[in-house]
């Protein structure tokens, strides 16, 4: 096997004092890496400082998914046992069926019913079995179907990473900063968290400089904080999350490109989503549909020349993706700098902005 293709080869030693357990007061406040390929030179900044790298003609894409309240909480018939049920996809609107993960799973079998809310007034019927914790469910309700994913968002809370969420709660501050400012499209699991870092007056500043914003949808899932259990990074899988380019912002990417501009990926999401829409010759195509693509070293990027990303945790599908755009030495030297000086990482954590 080729080092390159090794998960052992992108760890290192993250300490729990690195990880950020809040968001900066407030969301321009954290700090920025920003690291230069052409040079390998690092430069320490704030996120605010993005302001100086971009200007007229630069597109930023920004990804509009907005993170629904995924984790609910249900008891067992019969046996009254507390299991937590995570939404990851509805399937049929009509007949009320979920994707969802369930902990503890081996108490979950097909037939069961499943209770939610303090009066056990949401029924759920368990349906299939698609993994080791996945379930698919049909929720039983009376009401129009049109209301019905409003009523289901009522019994959910925001789906904090578990290792945060343990680590010290929810927080009433989490539902509105675990989410983007410009999140409108319903159905992410996780938020894309290097959009976190933007705010109106941010973007308004970039706007007026001339650089434009234009919106992609890619619903992240739980795949960013799924373990890699293989030592051969061409034998893992990752879960696939819908992707959707309209044909007007694909025309505008590649009109972009040909000018010579900068085009911004905000975020491993969005870079996930545009190379699995470009066409051999670089170009990109609209897009509707899923994408499981993998990015690991040696990736040929075609479409995004700068990426805006979080600091990740080890051996994380998301820090595999900043090497392969960045390079494994520049970004493994980069996250030592970070560690020296205390940045935070993981998702309430700061940034690194690889040009």
């Amino acid at each position: 096997m080729s080092e390159v293709y090794k998960l052992s080869k992108f760890d290192f030693p993250l300490t729990e004092e690195h990880i950020a357990l809040f968001p900066p007061k407030e969301r321009s406040d954290s700090r920025m890496m920003v690291i230069h390929r052409d040079t390998g030179k690092i430069e320490h900044k704030k996120f605010r400082d993005i302001l100086d790298y971009f200007t007229d003609g630069d597109l930023m894409l920004i990804n509009n998914t907005k993170v629904i309240p995924a984790r609910m909480w249900a008891t067992k018939e019969k046996t009254g046992a507390k299991i937590e049920v995570f939404l990851l996809r509805e399937l049929n609107s009509e007949q009320l069926v979920w994707d969802v993960l369930v902990d503890p799973a081996r108490k979950i079998r097909v037939g069961n019913k499943l209770y939610f809310g303090e009066d056990e007034i949401l029924v759920a019927e368990v349906i299939d079995n698609t993994t080791s914790r996945g379930r698919t469910i049909r929720f039983l309700y009376d009401g129009d179907p049109s209301g019905f994913t409003d009523y289901l968002f009522s019994f959910g809370e925001t789906p904090l990473p578990k290792w945060i969420q343990q680590k010290r709660g929810l927080d009433s501050s989490d539902k509105e900063r675990y989410q983007t400012i410009f999140a409108k499209e319903i159905g992410a699991v996780a938020a894309p968290t290097s959009g976190l870092h933007f705010t109106k007056e941010i973007m308004k500043r970039l706007e007026i400089k001339g650089a434009e914003f234009g919106e992609m949808t890619v619903h992240t899932g739980l795949g960013s904080f799924r373990t890699i259990d293989v030592e051969d990074l061409s034998k893992h899988r990752v879960d696939a999350e819908y992707v959707h380019i309209p044909e007007k912002l694909a025309d505008n990417i590649n009109k972009t490109k040909k000018e010579g501009k900068r085009v911004l990926a905000v975020g491993t999401s969005i870079m996930r989503g545009l190379e699995s829409s470009v066409t051999s010759t670089g170009d990109v195509k609209p897009y509707d549909g899923w994408t499981n693509l993998f990015i690991y070293p040696p990736f040929d990027f075609k479409v995004a020349n700068c990426l805006l990303t979080n600091l990740h945790v080890p051996k994380s599908s998301l820090q595999i993706m900043a090497c392969s755009y960045a390079g494994f030495d520049l970004v493994m030297k980069a996250y030592e700098e970070a560690m020296e000086k205390n940045y935070k990482f993981f998702t309430y954590g700061d940034c690194m902005l690889i040009l």
